[in-house]
């Protein structure tokens, strides 16, 4: 494991790859950076920079205070700074997204670039309280093929291979003589559920912020946390947007279907 402490002692764990322009990969709420694995071999020669937050995969734990969007920005700047990057493109999977929005009002000097994959200034409820369903919570079932399994039952995802299915098993738990284990530390659903019954945030200024920056939206066809409408009016305020919808998918895109890998194509060749 690569590592580096973050100002409050925190280790983050982070995969520095390739060389060129940089692409900070920042993953979903849960997940960590094994989430852009499918993606690794269809992405042109640059530098893939990808970190797992504070509280999953390899890196500390330090309570639900701090698994927040604010502090997990700070952390993926202070990655930056620690491998003397200056500028970046954003790839952001759902969370990772926010973080990036967030980036580009807080800290748009040092960004290239957002592609955004199914998660727009406006989100869901439907999608979040499916999310703090299973938030926090161990696995159905003892082993991945158990898990996956489950996962194969997906609401909105269709002409997925059962090995896709084991793959996204073994990134999501550990497997145990006693079980399956999250790959993060279950407080995470305290700070999910704060987050949630607090009061509405209106992410839209962040999203305006971003004007001049080159932007992509990469949309599961049938996500119930980025709406249709949504996406519309994110390509009503930023017309020259990339815009790609997968089909059989919902949130989240895998990432390697050819809508995606078109739209990231595109967005980083925005970028030269």
């Amino acid at each position: 494991m690569t590592a580096f402490l973050a100002a409050d002692g925190c280790a983050l764990a982070y995969s520095d790859k390739g060389e060129g322009l940089a692409l900070l990969c920042l993953p979903g709420l849960t997940r960590t950076m094994a989430d852009f694995d499918y993606l690794m071999p269809h992405l042109p020669p640059c530098r893939v920079i990808r970190m797992d937050y504070r509280g999953r995969g390899d890196s500390g734990w330090t309570g639900a205070e701090t698994y927040t969007v604010a502090q997990e920005a700070k952390d993926a700047l202070a990655l930056l700074d620690h491998l003397g990057v200056a500028k970046a493109a954003i790839l952001g999977t759902s969370r990772g997204g926010l973080i990036g929005m967030l980036l580009g009002a807080v800290a748009r000097d040092r960004m290239l670039g957002l592609c955004l994959n199914d998660v727009g200034p406006d989100i869901a409820r439907a999608g979040l309280a499916r999310i703090a369903d299973y938030v926090g919570r161990t696995p159905a079932g003892r082993t991945y093929a158990d898990y996956a399994a489950r996962l194969s039952r997906s609401p909105g995802f269709s002409n997925v291979p059962d090995s896709r299915w084991l793959d996204e098993a073994r990134r999501l738990a550990v497997e145990t003589p006693d079980g399956l284990r999250l790959r993060y530390d279950p407080a995470l659903r305290d700070a999910f559920v704060k987050g949630l019954d607090g009061p509405p945030v209106d992410l839209w200024p962040m999203f305006d912020a971003l004007a001049g920056l080159p932007l992509a939206l990469i949309r599961g066809a049938n996500s119930d946390l980025l709406t249709p409408q949504t996406a519309a009016e994110m390509l009503r305020r930023r017309p020259d947007m990339i815009f790609a919808e997968v089909q059989g998918r919902a949130h989240i895109p895998f990432l390697d279907e050819p809508q995606s890998l078109a739209a990231i194509h595109a967005f980083l060749k925005a970028l030269q």
